[in-house]
């Protein structure tokens, strides 16, 4: 079972993970002063259903796939500078930071913008190796 699993930055400044899988009708949600905490709380919550479930579901069984808002995942990946990232992306540093804040939300060009730089990224990464 995949949940796709939605973690936003709310306006009181906490993280909250929802979802609209259930497990027998008891759904998944979690929150937390940051996303680690909210993550946490969010699995908790899916063991809590399989516990109340008689479907036999294991959370091995389960994959959760996060989505998650700017300032969630920034918070997230917080040894991520944003000033350098947003350089990388090709964005304005002070809109960048304002993203980071949930001030202000990107649009779509600029969304694709930073779905691309996290992309190279991620690709940068998977091509290194160490030296042991």
């Amino acid at each position: 079972m995949t949940v796709t699993a939605i973690i936003e930055k709310g306006i009181d400044g906490l993280f909250s993970v929802y979802s609209d899988s259930s497990i027998d009708n008891h759904f998944f949600g979690g929150f937390g002063d940051n996303v680690a905490e909210a993550k946490e709380d969010f699995e908790e919550s899916i063991h809590e259903a399989i516990e109340a479930s008689q479907s036999g579901t294991k959370f091995e069984d389960i994959t959760i796939e996060y989505k998650y808002d700017i300032p969630s995942l920034f918070n997230f990946l917080d040894y991520i500078n944003v000033s350098r990232f947003a350089e990388y992306a090709g964005i304005n540093e002070s809109k960048m930071r304002a993203y980071k804040s949930g001030s202000v939300f990107p649009g779509e060009k600029t969304m694709k913008k930073i779905t691309a730089a996290l992309a190279r990224i991620s690709n940068e990464l998977n091509s290194v190796s160490l030296r042991i």
